[in-house]
């Protein structure tokens, strides 16, 4: 039967599958968006409000407080140990003012008391071992040698931060990931329907022709 003159054009079935499928991807892309500027985006703009500065240790010390840390020994098997907080004051060139020196964001919010969580093992004196190994490191080593270190004046003035744990990395794969499946699935969209419009037309053409 003759499809009447100007009755709508259905897309097939894998027309209507590769629509559906650019639909999702642009939704995706919307919706990656905000979750990955909300848990990382957020963090690493605060963060990287800080600015660099050059540090130089004053003193390392143990003040003798111990601090528990949790421990994993296989798939069901947890539990808690000990190990004794080190605490690097320095000076910095952002600040004449002394700060408590921390690993980095990740620790210095988990312990905002000391400058290092050793990796969490079960028998306290191992702890004890790694944290003392740090504590010679940062005064034999490093000593008075100046390093890099990151300083937030408005967020936590009296800390500072060896290393990031976000850099400008992160704001680009906060955009540039999201914004590729979008542009993916606006493509997909409109390559399918200018794909149904030129085959449209075609079979208009050949029409005309045969007449």
């Amino acid at each position: 039967m003759a499809k009447p003159r100007g009755a709508p054009y259905e897309y097939t079935e894998a027309e209507d599958k590769s629509i559906r499928l650019g639909l999702f991807l642009i939704v995706s892309g919307v919706v990656a968006l905000f979750v990955l500027g909300f848990c990382w985006l957020s963090p690493a703009l605060r963060e990287l409000q800080g600015q660099t500065a050059r540090c130089t240790v004053l003193s390392v010390q143990q003040p003798g407080e111990l601090f528990e840390c949790t421990f994993s020994c296989g798939a069901a098997c947890r539990g808690t140990a000990l190990y004794p907080c080190l605490q690097v004051y320095v000076s910095h060139s952002a600040s004449a003012a002394r700060a408590l020196l921390h690993h980095d964001e990740h620790q210095l919010l988990a312990n905002p008391k000391c400058s290092f969580i050793p990796p969490c093992a079960r028998e306290n004196q191992k702890n004890s071992e790694i944290v003392a190994h740090w504590q010679e490191y940062w005064k034999e080593e490093v000593g008075s040698q100046p390093f890099t270190c990151y300083f937030n004046q408005h967020l936590r003035p009296e800390d500072v931060l060896l290393r990031r744990t976000h850099d400008e990395m992160v704001l680009l794969h906060c955009f540039l990931w999201p914004l590729v499946t979008f542009l993916v699935g606006v493509l997909i969209v409109v390559l399918t329907i200018c794909a149904k419009s030129l085959a449209i037309k075609a079979e208009a053409i050949k029409k005309r022709k045969c007449l």
